[in-house]
């Protein structure tokens, strides 16, 4: 049974973490001090209760939660042995974890458990830090709140910050909570309830008092050239643009990419500040430590045609990563973690929008987000005051902490196709649908292409959010429908990297009954149609630079000849040539071409629902109903052949196993001998 003060403390967290003004994703921590009993010795022990590291608020339970015996954290104050020696504190915290200790404490454990009061709330609200890094922060926290919030000067996250509050809030009994410069709020209270309101109260107050006391125009007047595209042609050229800055962005490690094309981002590229204040770079801790120390800007006008972005970028690019080697070779010590990668997390490109870069989508987005909390905070700072946030040297001693050297260690093992973005054709249903769930399951993000869009999106649904799939209509015999499916790929997540061409129909008709149409549907949608959707993604393979996947759902009628086919079969061996052309062609771009070989797929296939089946069914003197045994006792291994195994075998070419393979046709047929390869 949950204790009392955990459901509170639960309740509490996710309200403040479900408004993004309170506090970012992932961002903050609250906590309870409580009784309970302890197993060990029976009487009651008393507890505190404090969200772990890494989790987030609006979605925290109670496996979140580090639990310690506060006795034990406090008495921690006796053994400290100072700033030099910061970081062994929070190993300190596991010999003061309760039972099993729940999730790994956080560094900011100690101010929970050092205020000497029950409940405590520690928070990033965006007005809240633009008061926390306006040049006089201290004045206007002061002006704002009277004594009634007190200002903590800025420290690196640890033990003595938290001794600082604790020093501070006992100095001030009237204070319901502080304001930590460059850094963000916190406040404590008797009851969840009273904490709570307090941390309300500071995070409204701070917002009124920025809108009543700050001037206009805060980012500078409008700079002209620099204003927002109208939406359709500032989509299309991040679709034109995406896939260069992706590549870019990966060129220490493949990253996923989000597009954020709101007015906050808009406006801010709009005005004449913005260069002057991107380069001072973020100042929250968890800000920077997603964003990176500062954003790649691009320095021309919204007009200026993609070819001179592209170049442009080229060289910022390069000139981005000499900085931050530079600015890694300035402040790094002998027992300094490597250097993680010099490419930007943040990429800004004025009347477009943002580009944000990570390891996974959500890692993207909230990166974008992050980015998004910063330009508020700089709004506000400077619409009262002067945007100050920390110093650099400060920035890069959280960047490459040991502790955030550790956090990352914790983190699981990406997955064979994490980083990597997938599209497949005829993904509603049958083959396609398993591929893109197989895929999704690898840790690809996955985009799932049906000519009917709602089952489309249906089909993506099921896999995840739309950090994991995303439904797009292709109709993949229309150059230009592929091409804005393309388009939708690469604004939803950077780019594409593994194409599985799976469309496709099929008419069973012998010789004399095949028409022109029927002919020329079947070669418009799969010889076709393959044509269109590989040319496609080759052109964005090519532009990231980062190679590719290629799979071709062939047929194993592509080299067997059997009666009553000649349209379907034909189209087969359309594609099955095009693999091996296109590997001869794009080899040098490091973009692999193979081919699957299914046969007498029955079950969940959309093909042999929508009347193929009934036709060979009739064809072979067999029931519709037992296609699927009768096509598996006509093969070697006398087993039926299902999605799922077509599946298992594009995982198999791409999931990093066969990185030198191409041109290559694998039969999944249960061995069909007179399709054997020769």
């Amino acid at each position: 049974m949950t204790n009392p003060v955990v459901s509170d403390l639960l309740a509490r967290s996710n309200r403040l973490g479900a408004d993004p003004r309170n506090t970012n994703y992932a961002g903050g921590n609250t906590s309870a001090a409580g009784t309970d009993t302890d197993p060990a010795t029976g009487p009651p022990v008393e507890l505190l209760w404090v969200k772990g590291s890494g989790g987030d608020l609006g979605t925290l339970t109670e496996p979140g939660l580090a639990v310690l015996r506060l006795d034990r954290l406090r008495s921690l104050v006796d053994v400290y042995p100072g700033v030099d020696r910061e970081d062994e504190m929070v190993a300190a915290f596991d010999h003061c974890a309760f039972g099993r200790g729940g999730a790994a404490p956080s560094i900011d454990t100690a101010m929970h458990g050092l205020v000497r009061a029950a409940h405590v709330d520690h928070l990033h609200p965006d007005s809240g830090i633009a008061l926390a890094t306006a040049a006089d922060g201290e004045a206007l926290t002061r002006e704002c709140f009277g004594d009634r919030v007190v200002w903590v000067p800025w420290r690196r996250p640890g033990f003595q910050l938290g001794l600082d509050i604790a020093a501070i809030a006992e100095k001030n009994p009237q204070a319901i909570g502080a304001v930590l410069g460059g850094h963000g709020i916190t406040a404590w209270a008797d009851t969840s309830e009273q904490c709570e309101a307090n941390s309300l109260e500071i995070i409204r107050t701070a917002e009124q008092f920025l809108t009543d006391r700050g001037r206009p125009q805060p980012f500078g007047a409008p700079l002209p050239g620099y204003e927002a595209l109208p939406e359709a042609e500032r989509r299309a050229r991040a679709a034109a643009l995406l896939p260069v800055v992706r590549g870019q962005a990966s060129t220490d490690k493949p990253q996923v990419g989000h597009y954020t094309d709101t007015d906050v981002v808009l406006d801010f590229l709009a005005s004449s500040e913005h260069p002057r204040l991107a380069a001072l770079g973020t100042s929250c801790p968890d800000h920077f430590l997603r964003t990176k120390v500062r954003p790649l800007v691009v320095d021309l006008p919204a007009s200026a045609p993609v070819e001179d972005v592209v170049a442009r970028l080229e060289e910022l690019h390069e000139a981005y990563r000499a900085d931050y080697a530079a600015y890694y070779d300035r402040h790094a010590s002998p027992d300094s973690p490597p250097m993680r990668g010099a490419d930007p997390a943040i990429v800004l490109v004025p009347g477009v929008g943002m580009f944000s870069f990570g390891a996974n989508k959500q890692t993207a987005r909230v990166a974008g987000e992050f980015y998004v909390n910063a330009i508020n905070v700089m709004r506000g700072a400077e619409a009262v005051s002067t945007y100050a946030p920390i110093d650099e040297s400060e920035k890069f001693r959280i960047e490459y902490w040991a502790l955030e050297e550790a956090k990352l260690a914790r983190m699981p093992k990406p997955k064979p196709l994490a980083t990597r973005v997938a599209l497949v054709t005829g993904a509603a249903s049958g083959i396609g649908k398993a591929i893109a769930q197989r895929l999704a399951a690898e840790g690809a993000c996955v985009v799932v292409a049906d000519l009917d869009l709602a089952k489309a999106t249906e089909a993506a649904a099921e896999i995840g959010s739309a950090d994991v799939a995303v439904g797009v209509a292709a109709d993949v015999s229309d150059a230009e429908a592929v091409a804005a499916a393309f388009r939708a790929a690469v604004l939803a997540f950077g780019g594409v990297d593994l194409v599985v061409n799976n469309a496709g129909l099929s008419i069973s008709k012998p010789l004399l009954e095949t028409t022109e149409q029927d002919w020329d549907l079947q070669h418009d949608v799969m010889a076709k149609g393959s044509f269109l959707v590989s040319r496609e993604a080759a052109r964005i393979m090519i532009e990231q630079g980062m190679g590719g996947d290629v799979v071709y759902i062939s047929s194993k009628n592509s080299v067997f000849a059997g009666p009553s086919n000649i349209a379907y079969s034909s189209t087969k061996a359309d594609q099955a040539h095009q693999v091996r052309l296109l590997a001869a062609e794009l080899g040098e771009h490091q973009i692999r071409v193979n081919g699957i070989n299914p046969d007498g797929v029955v079950r969940g296939s959309g093909i042999f629902a929508g009347g193929w089946g009934a036709k060979r069914a009739a064809v072979y003197g067999v029931p519709e109903e037992e296609l699927g045994q009768f096509y598996a006792q006509r093969t070697l291994l006398k087993r039926e052949v299902l999605p799922d195994h077509v599946a298992d075998a594009v995982f198999a070419l791409t999931g990093g196993d066969l990185t030198r393979t191409t041109g290559l046709h694998v039969p999944v047929d249960s061995g069909v001998a007179a399709a054997f390869l020769r």
